[in-house]
């Protein structure tokens, strides 16, 4: 198995995406970070004993990256004796790769907020020079991604159903077009597994009949606006504000594919956490308050004013918040949807635990798609990779209710929109039930 090239990563950006990728006159959130601090910084009578005060985590700026960004701003990094973390932008997820590559010794990063099979893929050496060994530490949210299409589709009335796309092409075609590009953020990630999951359930194939490519989240709408693509599939803010701009609609919301699917993780190189257990412990404690906050209705106007400053997402909060509270305009004149049970979550209904259940599903998709081998040992990669033990120990010391903590590594058989089942305990009944895939 050949690795992935390099140069797939990389995205040569025109000139229009050099250009802010914000409507101008909005108004970003200035407000004085000490005015939303909720208490004081002192170190909780449960901190570990760290071995390090400081770590560097990195972030892109999508809306599940705020358990990151309020752990840093609400001072819980503080709380729990790492009062020297740093939380710093990445520009993609390949510059995420390179950053953990590097670690922080070399100049890059420890952990981050990350594309759920990255992890895997650098432990593995797929997507690395060398092999990295990661550790999953938690799921930062399930949901809250979406893909959206270009306002040309909309005669074609695609949504969550593929299949018009079928027609649509060919019309194109016959206009003239090339070949439809539709984005993802990286190659093997989340949205790409999303995007092909849901073009292949409609009779598209992802390998033949359009082209997916990769762009980072931040440039999708500059992207749409100047016609270089049709579709994307990303997390937000970016769909709102395609839809809030008029360049196009979201087909549909990820949640409508799998309800309350996996989405990113924090996860940090395992050399790092080997060496400093106590300190991943303590961000471990940290993240997860900050999840809970997160969580939190009446919190998510503040979060959103956090996130959307400009050292940070460079936003308007108004493009993150409606979605955040599970108002969705879909922008193709389907009524609007207001406190849709597939919002984002952080914390609610096991958001934060990362399932090994969860992580063989995107590892088969992965095989699925020829991006790894069909006789990869995946329950042993799951194992190696996934630290559910330190999520539950942190979980713990933080005073986590054991209501709050699974007692299975599995959530069991999962239901697809197309009806499909993926049973964790028969991984290769599932990929033999697929009819488009590369393998």
């Amino acid at each position: 198995m050949t690795q992935f090239s390099r140069r797939r990563f990389i995205l040569t950006a025109g000139a229009a995406t050099a250009t802010s990728l914000l409507a101008h006159g909005c108004v970003f959130y200035t407000g004085p970070v000490d005015t939303i601090k909720r208490a004081s910084v002192a170190k909780a009578a449960n901190a570990p004993q760290v071995e390090t005060t400081s770590a560097k985590l990195g972030f892109i700026a999508l809306t599940d990256s705020a358990p990151l960004i309020v752990a840093k701003e609400l001072g819980y990094f503080e709380k729990y004796g790492m009062k020297d973390v740093e939380v710093v932008k990445q520009a993609s997820w390949p510059v995420t790769r390179d950053n953990l590559e590097l670690g922080s010794a070399a100049g890059g990063i420890d952990g981050a907020h990350i594309l759920t099979p990255m992890p895997y893929l650098m432990t593995m050496g797929k997507i690395t020079k060398q092999p990295v060994p990661m550790y999953i530490l938690a799921r930062l949210n399930t949901n809250g991604q979406a893909i959206s299409v270009a306002n040309f589709y909309k005669d074609f009335k695609v949504g969550l159903d593929s299949k018009p796309i079928v027609s649509a092409i060919a019309k194109a075609k016959s206009n003239g077009k090339t070949e439809p590009k539709f984005a993802i953020t990286f190659p093997g990630g989340n949205h790409d597994l999303w995007m092909r999951y849901w073009l292949a359930a409609g009779g598209v194939d992802p390998t033949q009949d359009v082209s997916v490519v990769p762009v980072p989240p931040p440039q999708m709408v500059a992207n749409m606006k100047t016609g270089n693509m049709e579709a994307f599939c990303v997390g937000e803010p970016w769909n709102a504000q395609l839809v809030n701009q008029g360049q196009g609609y979201t087909a549909l919301v990820t949640g409508e594919l799998w309800k309350d699917h996996p989405e990113k993780a924090f996860s940090m190189r395992a050399d790092w956490v080997d060496k400093n257990p106590n300190a991943a412990k303590a961000i471990l404690m940290a993240v997860q308050e900050a999840q809970q906050w997160c969580e939190k209705l009446e919190n998510k106007e503040e979060m959103c004013k956090i996130v959307s400053q400009s050292k940070w997402f460079k936003v308007p909060a108004k493009d993150i918040i409606e979605r955040s509270k599970g108002n969705i305009d879909y922008g193709d004149g389907r009524a609007p949807v207001k406190n849709s049970p597939l919002m984002m979550k952080f914390w609610a209904d096991y958001a934060s635990y990362p399932f090994k259940s969860h992580d063989l599903w995107f590892l088969t998709e992965n095989i699925r798609w020829g991006n790894i081998p069909e006789n990869t040992n995946t329950k042993e990669l799951v194992d190696k990779v996934n630290r559910e033990d330190l999520w539950k120990e942190a979980a713990k010391a933080i005073g986590v209710p054991d209501s709050e903590i699974p007692k299975s590594s599995s959530r069991g058989v999962e239901t697809f929109f197309d009806g499909i089942k993926f049973d964790p305990e028969k991984p290769e009944e599932y990929l033999n039930s697929l009819t488009i895939k590369k393998i």
